[in-house]
This record gives structure tokens, sequence and C-alpha cells, in this order.
């Protein structure tokens, strides 16, 4: 019998064996991603053309730090992600003087506008996911990524205090997101890597606000937690309660089948970025194999370790799609 969106996904997380295993790519909408409508109808296109099993939301990251002042600008990236023209940290002091921001400020707003198009529009059965960044990953982008590293080491009481503004705007959020109908959060830390944090000042700078934020979604079915970059710390996910863990498994440690031994919910990856843009539909299908063999297709979810690069090629996308068809 053949399932629904919804219906498989949640198969798959009961550890059960659906129809197929889900599938779910997802990209960003340079230009379009500027404004909620615009940003809605491009997501929603993006679901039609490939009828996916999950949607995961993906503004600019930036749509969360513009109320505090910051500016981009899109330049052409391959990921679609747009660069920082101005940031809101300049000096230590400015961390202690951000201020809490509610969901009704007008770019939060915004997005919670996106997300109520999109719910209404993909109906029930299409479970969707809103793009959540973690509070090191907001400071990041508020002052650049290498100053950052710097002051948590230099000004580390300033930093907190910023953390802290960042982590009550981020999960009253999360809350305000949940109730627009969403069947959960895409969680992405970006720091929980070696070449940029010991695990040690991960877990003081990052953990417990992680914790924080996450507080308003633990009664959500679909949460996913994304661990962004390589050399990861992957036994981080003994410290949240998620269903779906992401990575780029192609490119680090560890593979599908080893992550799967120490996380009980579902593991989503198996496809290279590279793959999808250089390599051709055959190698698309051979790596999704792979990963289909790896795991049994239980408790596994294909897909990419981050977004799909918006120079991949609508073939290449679809050899994924249809990959898991029997």
């Amino acid at each position: 019998m053949k399932l629904s969106h919804r219906e498989r996904l949640q198969t798959c997380l009961r550890g059960e064996q659906p129809d197929r295993a889900p599938v779910a790519l997802w990209r960003h909408f340079p230009v379009d991603d500027q404004l909620p409508e615009s940003l809605a109808t491009a997501a929603i296109n993006f679901q039609r053309a490939y009828d996916f099993d999950l949607v995961k939301v993906t503004p600019a990251s930036s749509f969360c730090l513009k109320d505090w002042g910051v500016e981009d600008q899109w330049k052409g990236h391959t990921e679609g992600t747009r660069q920082y023209t101005k940031h809101a940290i300049n000096d230590p002091s400015d961390w202690e003087n951000l201020r809490v921001l509610d969901p009704s400020a007008p770019h939060l707003a915004g997005q919670l506008t996106c997300l109520r198009l999109m719910r209404a529009e993909l109906g029930p059965d299409v479970p969707m996911l809103q793009t959540i960044f973690g509070p090191l990953a907001q400071a990041k982008n508020l002052i650049g990524g290498q100053t950052l590293l710097a002051h948590l080491r230099l000004y580390p009481e300033a930093v907190m205090r910023g953390l802290e503004t960042i982590t009550e705007t981020t999960r009253r959020f999360v809350e305000a997101s949940l109730e627009t109908g969403i069947d959960g959060i895409f969680y992405a830390i970006q720091h929980a890597q070696a070449d940029l944090l010991s695990l040690d000042e991960y877990k003081m700078f990052g953990v417990p606000f992680d914790q924080r934020v996450l507080e308003p979604s633990r009664g959500a079915w679909c949460n996913m937690l994304h661990l962004h970059g390589h050399d990861v710390y992957f036994d981080l996910v003994s410290e949240f309660e998620f269903q779906i863990v992401n990575w780029h498994d192609r490119e680090g440690s560890p593979s599908l089948a080893e992550a799967q031994k120490k996380f009980k919910g579902a593991v989503c990856g198996g496809l290279r970025q590279d793959t999808l843009v250089y390599e051709d539909q055959a190698k698309v299908r051979k790596e999704a194999v792979d990963a289909l063999q790896q795991t049994k297709s239980q408790r596994f979810i294909l897909s990419t370790g981050c977004v799909v690069p918006v120079i991949a090629s609508h073939g290449n996308l679809m050899a994924a799609r249809q990959s898991v068809e029997p």
C-alpha cells in the first residue's frame, strides 16, 4: 500500500519498514528568499517538481538577524547563500547591547508569514520543517566567523551575555513557528566541529543555549538535527532529543551504518553535494543504492549532508528522487 508523505516518514521514525525509504532534498532560493511570499512560492514549486517526503524551509541565514541590523547581499555563491556586508557586533561591548526580539519583529514575522502560506498550500500530508540556526551560528553572522572565535576566547563573559539574548529571541521564534502548523524544526549547529572549537568549548558556549532554544520543540514529532561541517562531534546527539540527524556523512565520519549504532532515531544523508553537481545520474543512483544498503532502508532518509547547490542539475535531482522507488 502506498503511503502518504506523512505516513511514510512516521513509519520510518517508528523504526518500521515503510513502502519505500523517504527522500528529501532542500536548497536556498536566492533573491526569492528576500520576501516571504516569493520564498513560499519558490519552495512550493520545488516541492511540486520533486514530490519529496518532507519540506525543509530554507530562508537566507540573515532572516533571524536583520532585525538586529545586519545586512547581506546575493553575490552568486553556488550554495545560494548570501554574503554579509554589515555586522551588528563591532566591539565586545556590543554583545551586551543586543535586545531580545519578539517574533513580531519585521523579518521574523515575515518568515512566520512564509510558513503559514506554505502550510496552507501544501496541506497537512507534507511534513514541513523550519530552519533554526543555533545561537553560536547566529553569533557568527552577527560579527563574522573568525572574529567570533577570538571574542569567545578573549571576552567570554560579553559573548555569553549576547548568547543569552540570542537564545531567548530564538526560543520565542521556535514557539511561534510551531504555532503556524509546521511539524518540527531543522536545527543547524555549525560550531560542533574540531577545526573550530574543542568539545569542551562547545559544551560551554553551545550546548546549554541549544538546549534552551529547543525546549518549545520537544512536543513536535519531526525535529532534525543538522551537524554542519567536517570532523563533527557526532556524539553530541546524546545531549538532545531529535528524531532525525543529518550531517556530511560522505565527507567525514561516522558513516550512515556507524551512526545507526549510536543514534536510535533516523539518519539522513547518503548523497555527496559534489555528486549532485559534478557527476552524472548513474553516480547519483550508485551513492543512493549504497546508502540504502548501509541502512537496509530502515531508519533512513535519503538526502545530502547540507543544502543542494543551486547549480545542481534537474536530472541529478530527479535521479536522487527516483532512486528510492521500488
